[in-house]
This record gives structure tokens, sequence and C-alpha cells, in this order.
């Protein structure tokens, strides 16, 4: 960070990216907490057609942020609490955050095998026990 700054003041720019990191509603941070204030439906832009869940978020530094609510079905509603991050949907207008699943009152996405980080499932016994002996199989070979 402070490498970057020192080679912005040789240029007289640092005034201008301090500004913008302050202006992101993040405040430069990677994910913040918030509590939602409403749910809808959006529809995204011109070739793609769907109807995305989304949230009106008030962030705990008094930012309110339309924010995109990944995977398939959720368990929000009005108050609830969640930590959004700055990942978007590209194709959805004016929305340039993201709910993080399995985070606060935010619930993974039930029956998940694949991604599971990106949907907050944890792992279920048998693929942990597949795992084990995979791991303990390929041990003994080397």
């Amino acid at each position: 960070m402070y490498n970057i700054i020192s080679i912005l003041m040789t240029y007289n720019r640092v005034v201008k990216w301090i500004g913008f990191i302050f202006r992101n509603v993040l405040h430069g941070n990677p994910q913040v907490r918030g509590i939602v204030v409403r749910l809808r439906i959006a529809t995204p832009k011109k070739p793609n057609s769907a109807r995305r869940p989304v949230a009106k978020v008030t962030l705990i530094n008094k930012c309110d942020v339309v924010a995109h609510i990944p995977g398939i079905g959720h368990s929000l509603r009005k108050h609830s609490t969640v930590l959004i991050c700055g990942v978007g949907a590209r194709d959805l207008p004016g929305v340039r955050h993201s709910c993080i699943r399995g985070v606060r009152d935010f619930s993974g996405v039930v029956g998940k095998t694949k991604r599971r980080s990106v949907y907050g499932v944890k792992m279920s016994d048998i693929q942990r026990k597949k795992l084990r002996r995979k791991l303990r199989t390929s041990g003994s070979k080397n």
C-alpha cells in the first residue's frame, strides 16, 4: 500500500487515488456487514432474460447498496444480517455487490456438492470419508 502511494505521489495523483478508494461503499474493505431492507426480483440487460433476486442492504457505514443473491433459493427476510462483497452481477444494471452465502443469517445452498465454497456448503460426511480413503490409498502407493 505504501509503495503505491509513494509512486502516485511522484506523479501527483495520490489525491485522486485515495478519493477513489473512499468513494467506494466498502471503503477499501473486502467485505462489509449489512441489514436487508428490501428484497425484490430484477431482470437483466438486453440479450439475457431471467428473474434474478436482489436485496437492498443498509451497510454498517450507513450506505445503501443493491446486492445480488447468488444460488438457487434463499432464506433472507427483511432485517436479516448479511455479508456483502464487491462482486456483482454483470448483466444487472446498478448491482455491483453480492451477498456471501453461509455467513450470518444467509444460509448456504441445499444439496450443493460442487463449488461448495462459493455457495457456503460444508463438506458432507460421505464426501469426507471418500476424500480420506483417496488420500490414504494415494499415500501408500508412494
